[in-house]
């Protein structure tokens, strides 16, 4: 499974917020100008996080976005199922509608990829994100998309 450019600036769009959370709303300009990566596709990202409920907007002169729950209260799980989907390798797992589904021997397999990768996406937060992110930096200039950098390489 691979996890699109959607979820991955999805994930860098919440970091964002999750540094910020403290501090108020923080405007979309801001965290594309921060993460580099084009307001346009941001506004595309921010739509289901918003309407998920994970993000509040608020408009005017001192508007822009804030996470509507505690960092540690929300998780990549979350962020990543609410932008890319199931994160099941494949169909059959989520919807079992193969005729074969109970001899198949593949189906264990998957089944076992799926809830590894629930565990560990489901076992950190944004905060722990934001955490590492400030840990990294003690005394360094982080780049919070250098992950993304290494993946575009």
């Amino acid at each position: 499974m691979k996890i699109s450019t959607k979820g991955r600036y999805g994930i860098r769009l919440m970091l964002s917020l999750a540094l910020h959370y403290d501090k108020g709303t923080l405007p979309l300009k801001s965290i594309a100008k921060e993460q580099d990566i084009s307001e346009k596709y941001l506004e595309q990202i921010i739509n289901p996080l918003t309407k998920s409920g994970l993000v509040k907007s608020y408009r005017g002169a001192q508007g822009g976005y804030i996470l509507t729950r505690a960092p540690e209260d929300i998780t990549i799980g979350e962020v990543l199922r609410i932008l890319e989907g199931s994160l099941s390798p494949v169909d059959c797992v989520d919807h079992i509608i193969c005729p074969n589904a109970d001899t198949c021997v593949s189906l264990s397999i998957w089944k076992k990829m799926k809830d590894a990768l629930d565990e560990v996406v489901d076992g950190i937060s944004l905060a722990d994100l934001a955490n590492d992110y400030l840990e990294k930096s003690q005394g360094h200039e982080v780049n919070p998309r250098c992950a993304d950098a290494r993946q575009n390489h």
